[in-house]
């Protein structure tokens, strides 16, 4: 895993030591002897991660990580703050100030590593989709971001080995945190619950450690769990399980004995990253709706009905079998936009679609292409299937008129469909001369007196 590396000491023999580890594992390295020009190449170089030492001449690193932190173009950077410290309280001061670890010197090469390949994942999961959320309408997704919604547990996990930090601990813990924390047994915490802890304390068991780390993978691998942060808890000296466990995705790794003061530190800050993370994944989920998705009538697109065609018309070629293509447009639109007005256009588009909705099955694409042109696919579908079908949702539209508010009336609603058939019937046809097809056979209906089905066929199959 590549990254850049900013590393602060004002030590050069610290910084040389340092940099001669990650230049191993193939990490590019920058440098700063103060605080002041942390800051500097912060903001000019963004790393992907800085290690900062706490006890600097011109700014201590809890100055330089608070600043760091507060500023929206830096804040984003991980920080692991390595120092000779190593009390309870300058621990609790570091991780307070928005550092992602504290690692106290001498640092192992494993422990150093397994940290910054740990924190450089998180960070890359992050900053993977390119569209921030906040300049989504910026980038035509839509008007603005939507409040969060997402339901969150308030609910913390602890899954404590027998005999280890014990129930006074857990409650110790629960006085400094405003969430509930319940205990679990294994296979309470594996059960595919929706209300399952936004983070789960695991104490590995002294008599199995090495297993103990299944724990870990298990909670990966269901999805009622996939998503809840893990702090993991070890025996002092266990840096090679620590390694291992950061490894397999903990966000967090300590060790016991740990000072609940300590641990509520980390635990706010694991429960403020899953839940800027699912408010994320959240927005994202409704972007990439949006993206494929016509507001007014919750049918798909244009864009994204086009490629399920293509999809469709490749297995249906492959399969050896037909599909049928239907264009849908209403008779005299217009005249209903004038006549009622644009809501009451827009309430027969909606109706409409949720109609064609309940009359076709899940696998048939159904989408709106145009300001009243609807699109249908229908895979395994022959002619005779298609023009029932087709015949079906004419009839059921025009048997359908479109009641107005406020009990002033209804409006009747027709419609004119125009179909061609791929696939097997016609395997030279591409997608586009099946659209074609599909709307000549629809301009034929029209031109017929409309409020009927016209069947094309393809010109290079005639």
């Amino acid at each position: 895993m590549s990254g850049k590396i900013l590393v602060v000491d004002d030590v050069a023999t610290n910084r040389i030591v340092m940099k001669v580890k990650l230049a191993t594992a193939c990490y590019d390295v920058l440098q700063a002897d103060n605080g002041a020009s942390a800051i500097k190449m912060a903001h000019e170089a963004q790393p992907d991660l800085i290690l900062l030492d706490v006890l600097m001449p011109d700014m201590d690193g809890y100055t330089v990580c608070e600043r760091l932190k507060a500023d929206p173009e830096t804040a984003h950077i991980p920080i692991i703050m390595i120092t000779s410290l190593n009390d309870t309280e300058a621990r609790v001061r570091g991780l307070s100030c928005g550092a992602d670890e504290f690692l106290t010197k001498p640092v192992t090469e494993l422990t150093l590593l397994a940290r910054v390949r740990s924190l450089l994942r998180a960070h890359s999961r992050e900053t993977d989709f390119p569209i921030p959320v906040a300049g989504a309408a910026a980038q035509g997704f839509a008007e603005g971001p939507a409040p969060f919604k997402l339901a969150q547990t308030d609910c913390v996990g602890l899954l404590l080995a027998e005999g280890g930090m014990g129930p006074g601990w857990a409650n110790g813990l629960a006085g400094l945190i405003r969430e509930d924390i319940r205990m679990f047994t294994l296979s309470q915490a594996l059960e595919a619950s929706k209300d399952q802890p936004e983070v789960f304390i695991i104490e590995a068991d002294p008599r199995r450690l090495g297993s103990s780390l299944g724990i870990l993978t298990d909670l990966r691998s269901r999805p009622a769990t996939r998503q809840s942060r893990q702090i993991f808890i070890l025996p002092q000296g266990e840096t090679e399980l620590a390694a291992r466990a950061l490894d397999l995705g903990a966000d967090d790794v300590v060790f016991a004995p740990i000072a609940v003061e300590e641990m509520a530190v980390r635990l706010r800050a694991q429960l403020q990253r899953k839940r800027a993370n699912d408010q994320w994944r959240s927005e994202v989920s409704d972007r990439l709706r949006q993206a494929v998705i016509d507001p007014l009538t919750g049918l798909y697109n244009r864009r994204f009905a086009l490629g399920q065609l293509s999809n469709i018309a490749q297995e249906a070629l492959k399969t050896h079998r037909t599909f049928a293509v239907l264009l849908l447009d209403f008779d005299h639109f217009k005249k209903i936009n004038d006549a009622y007005g644009h809501a009451a256009g827009d309430k027969v588009l909606a109706e409409t679609a949720t109609l064609l909705r309940t009359r076709l099955r899940s696998l048939d694409v159904i989408a709106r292409i145009g300001g009243e042109e609807f699109l249908m696919v229908l895979p395994d579908t022959d002619l005779d299937e298609a023009r029932r079908v087709a015949e079906r949702l004419r009839a059921s539209i025009d048997d359908h008129p479109i009641a107005l508010p406020h009990g002033k009336g209804s409006i009747p609603v027709t419609i004119s469909i125009g179909l061609a058939i791929g696939g097997a019937a016609a395997p030279e046809a591409s997608v586009s001369e099946l659209l074609e097809t599909a709307d000549r056979a629809l301009y034929a209906a029209k031109s017929e007196g409309r409020n009927q089905v016209s069947v094309g066929t393809v010109r290079s199959a005639a």
